[in-house]
């Protein structure tokens, strides 16, 4: 029997729906209800230049692996170096990409448990029809296996996101992108599906940050806008949010250590702004500063409609040796604990009830599940929890996210599944997760006759499809 056939890892119909008797039935037909729904992944990293130019992927590796920091920081963990996996390094060499790959395979059993094994799994499975368990005697069988099927049309970037049911897909872009890529995607009528760009601004908020006078300097020239001052920065920032509008941005990412707003009156803030062009600030000037400017981009997003996201609470780049020799996102960005009552009230006070906000909340610390968040969007209007991102977008920590924000927000107040992915295979293995988790979710309600399953169908369907298109105005 080959390798590649050996039925050992076959994906079971009913993985991660409950496995109580009673609850099954009834999660299975509330899954069925989602299964074959597009997707809609309002949050990612996956590069849309990707899908203008189509080629085929180079090698499993490049396609799998070495783009997932989920995969090669436990990797890095079980004692591979990154550089044996092609972090930081361009495309590979066949020799290389195979040599990565069998260090995934020869260590297939530290994945156990993790998310990161399901959705390779069903990766494996379901794109590549491969249900044969990695490992080292079937590393270069399976290496093999998926580089005949790179070599055909069917697996082009493009015939993967209409095979995947791909409806929308953000991307994460720096304000000072020209969005060509975006542009061209949306002009062409061989092209189905939508690719939005997303307004990340973070590096432009942090003036502490050695190269900070240098990208404002490279923003007010994007912009065509003098940023040697506060307003002028301020302007640049609304013509490039104006840009990103035009080409179909529906939301600004922002991501810093804390979620803090203050009001600076407008002396303090140019004069904090001139201190930092001059590199004089220090640390406390640079968190007010960022903190007034947070502010900021609130009352841009009152303004121009763009969904505003908060996933605050990481220090990245935790590993200063690895952050000089591979860059950022390789795999070593920790949580830190989060807070937002307090830290958000300030932006609150000024917009928390403004009918054009919205403000998508997401965390890496669930002592905020049902401590802060569920409590600030049970009353904000604004306000929506992001679904569990990052370490926490887990099988059972999905889960507690769902039953602790439910129990004080409803369903409504969530945001819809957030990927969060630089794989594209991995899109919809992740989705799939989220809907069957839910689908167990609800069923409990109606096993409990809290919901009746009528209800329980229209609630899932709405958290697949309603809640991401309402949130984000897609």
């Amino acid at each position: 029997m080959s390798v590649l056939t050996a039925p050992t890892t076959a994906l079971h119909p009913d993985r991660l729906l409950p496995f109580e008797r009673e609850l099954r039935p009834i999660a299975r037909r509330l899954y069925e209800q989602v299964q074959h729904l597009p997707i809609l992944s309002p949050h990612g990293h996956v590069d849309a230049r990707l899908l203008v130019d189509d080629e085929p992927f180079a090698d499993p590796t490049s396609l799998l692996l070495t783009p997932d920091h989920y995969v090669t920081r436990l990797l890095h963990a079980s004692g591979v170096a990154l550089d044996e996996l092609g972090v930081g390094q361009g495309p590979l060499a066949e020799d290389a990409a195979r040599r990565a790959w069998r260090h995934l395979c020869e260590h297939w059993a530290v994945f156990r448990g993790t998310p990161v094994r399901y959705w390779l799994e069903s990766e494996l499975a379901e794109v590549f029809g491969i249900e044969a368990q990695p490992g080292p005697a079937t590393a270069d069988a399976i290496f093999d296996r998926i580089s005949a099927c790179l070599r055909e049309p069917q697996f082009r970037p493009r015939a993967l996101f209409r095979r995947f049911g791909i409806e929308v897909m953000a991307t994460t872009d720096d304000p000072t992108d020209d969005l060509a890529a975006h542009l061209i995607l949306s002009a062409d009528p061989t092209f189905e599906g939508r690719v939005l760009p997303t307004f990340r601004p973070d590096r432009y908020l942090e003036s502490g940050r050695s190269a900070w006078v240098d990208d404002v300097t490279r923003l007010g020239a994007t912009a065509g806008v003098d940023t040697g001052t506060y307003a002028g920065w301020v302007l640049a920032m609304e013509q490039r949010r104006e840009h990103f509008r035009a080409h179909g941005a529906v939301s600004a990412d922002h991501s810093h250590e804390d979620v803090g707003t203050a009001a600076l009156d407008a002396a303090d803030a140019e004069r904090l702004y001139a201190r930092a062009v001059r590199r004089e600030i220090d640390p406390a000037g640079a968190t007010a500063l960022r903190r007034h400017m947070l502010l900021e981009m609130a009352r841009m997003s009152v303004d121009d409609g763009l969904t505003m996201t908060l996933h605050p609470g990481v220090r990245r780049g935790h590993h200063g040796p690895t952050l000089s020799r591979f860059g950022p996102d390789t795999g070593h960005d920790i949580p830190l604990r989060g807070s937002f009552t307090d830290e958000l009230r300030p932006l609150f006070e000024r917009y928390g009830t403004h009918p054009n906000l919205r403000l998508v909340l997401f965390t890496l610390d669930e002592s905020t599940f049902s401590r802060e968040l569920a409590p600030l969007a049970g009353f904000y209007p604004s306000v929506y929890v992001g679904a569990p991102w990052w370490f926490l977008d887990a099988p059972d920590a999905v889960r507690r996210w769902r039953s602790a924000v439910t129990e004080t927000a409803g369903l409504s107040r969530t945001s819809g599944f957030i990927d969060d992915t630089r794989a594209l295979c991995s899109i919809p293995a992740r989705h799939d997760m989220a809907r069957r988790l839910d689908a167990g979710y609800l069923a409990r309600l109606v096993a409990e006759h809290r919901l009746r399953e009528d209800e329980a169908a229209e609630a899932i369907v709405d958290l697949v499809d309603g809640r991401p298109r309402e949130v984000f105005r897609l």
